[in-house]
């Protein structure tokens, strides 16, 4: 773009080369630039003034668009704040503002000194009905807002940044962005975007306007603020945040007038609050996706749920709303701020050739993820796949012939999982081989209808290594659940080492049939089994360590059908809730070497009461009445890969 000095300089010498064509008499007439008074906005503007899109125009301190006069600014007008909490520019009630931008030339409002809380942004005060009452004072310079007529027009705004704004008023208020008090719903508002705010980036104080297109960029506290039962309308509004002091992407207060909010993403890079509804308020939100956040709703005076409708039904605190993108931020590309949003891409459908995944790439598994027979999915270390809260309808699953290779490592590991960890919340990952299971070949999985079992017991699906599973054991239907790591007939080829499954509600891992061995494997609140076998799997697994603190566990090993003598080496289990530590049903049995057993109830049970002989303890038959308390702890002060989450 060419710098505006260099362009009026230009325009200025076009006109007089016009004038002296035009005007015989005026030879050698010189056009004198703006003066310094003309390009000063402070004071009170009592008549109406269009500005001059060729002249970088400066706050210098209040600038009041009075009643009955109205503020006209062209598309590429520049206004550059001084520092101070007195600069700002305010429409009073009866005053009119047309922000006439365009994509390709939006209007700007910025400082000089390019730092958050600068000066005081965009004021606009109404005659709209707010719980403040008709002629309402505001926080900002004593100004008069509300009133009864909700079809108040104030003019129209359309393509403007606001940037820096948010200047401290007093000890408990600040500016915000763009501030509309009472602001009626005959005022048009669309295409703003606000930046680098020390407070909000836009709030509503009662009114019925609406706002659509808004973008909210790094604003420190809320992005998007209400509050006096605000009752209009915001439509495709994209926040992004990624600043670690930043409050919440919403936050609405007070009286619930129920405001609709259709279309709204909002991206944390640093975790975080995404929707904070104090006192009664509420909203009616349609296409709500969140993404990063730690918190997706928060009632912090309890308000009821049902206040908030998201897609239709109450809003619960206990779901994510991760979801793909609802607003494209390429609607935004007129704002050309610099910032680099990373919204999740989506991760689903069949994979029919090979694929490796991106580390910095945010990935949302949205859907089932299949890798069909011949197809290798690679997942390099440090790459973090979010599940939305789907239940049975999220997970992935490895065909019979395909091959997954995550390749993790102990101080970058890879991360699976639903953002709040919720048992349930999805159906974990599923691996199909062609080993033996005495369920058959080509045996139908509970899962998809998905083929498994063969007569190659040294199958190879795959390197799992490194590897973080969070909030999985989905319901597939009344007696069958997902598990966190479900291997159907695996062979003894398949690596998988250094495995964590956190908070499943139904079994950590489980072994249907296969040769598979797994090392290094940590199992913590699992809802059922931690560790679970049946249909004859006969692998090992080295270093196991299980922890339960929640009392609705089923047991730490289930094992079920006959006994094809399973080994473990190195089994530590923890409860601090009682519990049955070690079940076999049937026939079925293993091989134990330096077993721990801490804090269960029981520590064997034979429920079908098949033979003590079938498992084997430190060489011994098991014992009913055993403690098991002399094994050797497993030390997991090096297991770094543990902590990991999204």
């Amino acid at each position: 773009m060419m710098n505006t000095k260099y362009l009026w300089i230009f325009t200025l010498g076009l006109s007089m080369a016009v004038s002296s064509c035009s005007n015989d008499d005026d030879l050698g007439g010189e056009t004198e630039p703006p003066t310094e008074e003309d390009s000063n906005l402070t004071g009170n503007l009592t008549e109406d003034r269009e500005l001059d899109p060729l002249v970088e125009y400066k706050i210098t301190g209040s600038f009041i668009v009075k009643d009955g006069a109205t503020l006209t600014i062209p598309a590429g007008t520049r206004l550059v704040s001084e520092t101070g909490t007195d600069k700002y520019i305010a429409v009073e009630q009866g005053g009119d503002i047309i922000i006439d931008g365009t994509a390709s030339n939006p209007v700007v409002m910025t400082s000089a000194n390019e730092q958050g809380g600068d000066w005081g942004g965009l004021v606009i005060c109404g005659e709209a009905t707010t719980t403040a009452g008709v002629d309402a004072e505001a926080e900002v310079g004593g100004l008069i807002y509300g009133g009864t007529d909700d079809n108040d027009d104030s003019g129209s705004i359309n393509y403007l940044i606001i940037n820096y704004a948010g200047a401290i008023i007093q000890a408990e208020s600040q500016y915000n962005g763009l501030t509309l008090y009472a602001v009626g719903d005959e005022t048009q508002i669309s295409n703003v975007a606000v930046l680098n705010g020390e407070d909000d980036g836009i709030e509503f104080f009662g009114g019925t306007v609406n706002a659509s297109n808004i973008y909210l960029e790094n604003n420190q506290d809320d992005s998007v603020d209400w509050t006096e039962g605000w009752n209009g309308s915001i439509t495709n509004t994209y926040v992004v945040l990624n600043r670690d002091d930043f409050s919440t992407a919403i936050e609405a207060d007070g009286a619930n007038g129920n405001p609709t909010i259709t279309d709204f993403t909002a991206i944390s890079e640093t975790g975080g609050i995404a929707l904070q509804f104090k006192k009664e308020s509420g909203a009616t939100i349609t296409g709500l996706s969140l993404q990063g956040f730690d918190t997706s709703f928060d009632y912090v005076d309890e308000g009821a749920f049902s206040n908030v409708q998201v897609e239709g039904e109450d809003s619960n605190p206990a779901l994510s709303y991760v979801a793909e993108a609802t607003v494209d931020v390429a609607d935004f590309s007129w704002v050309q701020s610099g910032l680099e949003a990373k919204p999740y891409v989506a991760l689903s459908g069949d994979l029919t050739e090979d694929m490796t995944l991106d580390a910095d790439t945010r990935y949302l598994l949205n859907d089932v993820l299949t890798v069909k027979s011949g197809s290798t999915l690679t997942i390099p270390e440090g790459t973090k796949i979010t599940a939305v809260d789907g239940g049975a309808s999220i997970y992935i699953a490895v065909e019979k012939g395909a091959m997954i290779n995550v390749n993790g490592t102990e101080d970058n590991p890879v991360v699976m999982g639903s953002l709040n960890g919720n048992r349930g919340d999805w159906g974990g990952l599923v691996v199909c081989g062609e080993a033996t299971t005495t369920a058959g070949v080509d045996a139908e999985a509970e899962v998809g209808g998905l083929i498994y079992g063969g007569t190659t017991d040294d199958d190879d699906s795959g390197d799992i290594t490194n590897l973080v599973i969070i909030g999985a054991g989905a319901q597939i239907q009344t007696d069958s659940q997902f598990n966190g790591l479900t291997l159907y007939a695996v062979g003894s080829e398949t690596l998988v080492e250094n495995i964590a499954i956190i908070n499943g509600d139904d079994d950590g891992v489980e072994f249907f049939g296969g040769t598979v061995s797994v090392n290094n494997i940590y199992l913590d609140n699992n809802q059922d089994d931690s560790v679970d076998w049946t249909e004859g799997w006969n692998g090992t697994v080295t270093n196991t360590y299980i922890v339960h603190t929640n009392e609705d566990f089923s047991t730490a090993f289930e094992a079920d059908g006959v006994n094809n003598n399973p080994m473990f080496v190195n089994v530590t289990a923890v409860s601090t809730v009682g519990g049955t530590a070690l079940q076999f049903k049937q026939q079925s049995g293993a091989t134990i070497t330096n077993l721990y057993l801490e804090g269960y109830d029981t520590n064997i049970d034979m429920v079908d009461g098949g033979a003590l002989t079938n498992v084997l303890i430190d060489g011994a038959a098991a014992v009913v009445t055993g403690d098991y308390t002399t094994g050797t702890k497993v030390d997991i002060s090096t297991w770094t890969w543990i902590d990991a989450r999204l």
